[in-house]
This record gives C-alpha cells, structure tokens and sequence, in this order.
C-alpha cells in the first residue's frame, strides 16, 4: 500500500508522531496495510460513494478506503495527536479526505456529506455499539448509510449477527436483523493490532434494507428490547413492569406469553410488542 500513496509504512507513521495506542481512547492500530485494504474492499463499491470513517487512528483504513476509489472520506477522530499523520494523507490524496477532530458521538457529520454514503470504520471499543445503535434506529428510513462496515471484539460481532434462540441473541441482533442485512465478512486475531488487545476481533458489513421487515416505532422498539435483554433469564412479565401497568395484556396482544423469556421471542413479536406498548 505504501508504494500505491508514496506514504510510509505505518509503523513509521506511528513512530515519527508518537502515536502509542491509548487505552482510555479504546485505540488498537491496525498496521498492515494489505489487512486494512481488505476491509476497505469489503465496503463493496466505494467509486462514487463518500465514506464516514469513526477512529482512523494513524490512517490505516483512511489510506485503504481512498486507495480502493472513495470519492471523498470524512475521518472523525478525537485524539488530537494523530492530526498530523492524517493531514499528510490529505496532501496525498488532495480535495478528497476532510478530517474533523471532536467526539463522534457528539458530532453530525451529514451537512458533511453526499450520498451515497458508506460507513467504515475499526470503530474504537468504547463507542462501538452505541454508535450502531444510533444507525440502526433513527426515526426516518431508510438512513443515510447504505452500508456499514465495521471492526468490532468478536463477541460483539456475533451477537449482531446471532439468531433467536442463541446464547449471543438480544438487543443488537434484533435492531440489526429489523432494518439490515448483517453478516461476518473477516475474522482477525489480536496479534493483527497494535497493541494486542486480549480478545479476537471480526469485521460486519450490514446492508440498509429499503424498508424495516416489520412496522414498530424504532425508539418504542430499542427500549422494549433493552429492558427485555437487560434481565434476559425473567420471565418477560418481571423484565418489562415498568413498560405499562396492563403488560400481560399487551404481550398477549403480541402473540407473547408473559411466562416467556426475551431470548424465545422473535423480531415480529418484538415489533408487534412495540406497537402495543406505543398503542
């Protein structure tokens, strides 16, 4: 990849700028740069797309993304020291990466952007599922991505992608499986990162669907099946008391037992549960 944007090796990069990975900031650098072309590629078509890339870190996915065709990348990274080593990157690839320095749980990077609009990231442990959840459950579908690919701890992966009935089946998989298409595209292991985090790590691409499987409102539906997981091994009775004075009644409505406990039920029951709790 060095040969392709005439920039050095990441570990260079790393050492030239004093990038040592923060923990506080959930940092694990990627530093091949054939591995973090891979994830780019698993994207899809990046030719005529703007990207959001969360966390870029020292550019390792930055250069993948805009090497594999990105018309434009806008890098959202809260550590104020990797500035630099991105600013060079801007110079390599001139007019088509944009990098603001700010929380990207606090930032609306949209007025930034033209669709059509993918999202890729090795998204800093800390914020990860938060963000999802954010994109998965805005009021108005479809969103404005069309695509994420991001790096997750592989359990988390698994539990995006898990059917019901599993041990790893709750709250993402259902947020996910409702308005998405969401698969594992690549497995890494920790000695991939730098530094090693303790765990493995996995890559999901999730594809917008045009349209939710089934209607639900999606804050009514992210709180009805947080509270369900949240207390998983109750019966859903006990889990959701606080839902409505009448709950018995309105899982019945659902087509759900009272007696039933949250990992047995399905997305259409949850989203049926959803509009009767909205009801």
């Amino acid at each position: 990849m060095a040969t392709i944007d005439g920039l050095p090796p990441l570990r260079e990069v790393i050492a030239t700028h004093g990038l040592a990975a923060k923990k506080s900031l959930g940092q694990n650098f990627l530093l091949d740069l054939n591995l973090t072309a891979k994830i780019a590629r698993q994207a899809g078509e990046l030719a005529g797309c703007d990207v959001l890339e969360i966390g870029p870190g020292p550019g390792g996915l930055t250069r993948g993304l805009l090497a594999e065709g990105a018309r434009r990348v806008l890098a959202v990274e809260k550590d104020a020291r990797c500035l630099p080593a991105l600013a060079d990157i801007a110079a390599a690839y001139p007019g088509r990466l944009e990098v603001i320095n700010g929380d990207a749980l606090e930032i609306d990077p949209l007025a930034r952007l033209t669709p059509p609009i993918r999202v890729a990231a090795n998204l800093p442990y800390n914020v990860g599922t938060e963000l999802l959840v954010r994109w998965l459950t805005p009021p108005d579908w479809p969103p404005f991505w069309q695509s994420l690919t991001l790096m997750f701890q592989r359990e988390v992966a698994e539990r995006i992608v898990a059917q019901p009935g599993s041990k790893a089946y709750g709250r993402l998989a259902l947020l996910a499986s409702w308005r998405a298409e969401a698969r594992i595209v690549l497995s890494l292991p920790p000695e991939a990162f730098t530094p090693p985090p303790k765990v493995s790590s996995a890559v999901v691409h999730l594809t917008a669907l045009p349209a939710p499987r089934f209607a639900a409102d999606a804050k009514v539906l992210e709180r009805v099946v947080a509270m369900a997981f949240n207390q998983r091994r109750k019966m859903l009775r006990a889990a959701l008391k606080g839902l409505a004075p009448d709950i018995e009644d309105r899982l019945l409505a659902a087509g759900i037992k009272p007696t039933d406990r949250a990992e047995t039920v399905s997305l259409e029951q949850f989203c049926a549960l959803a509009r009767a709790v909205a009801s």
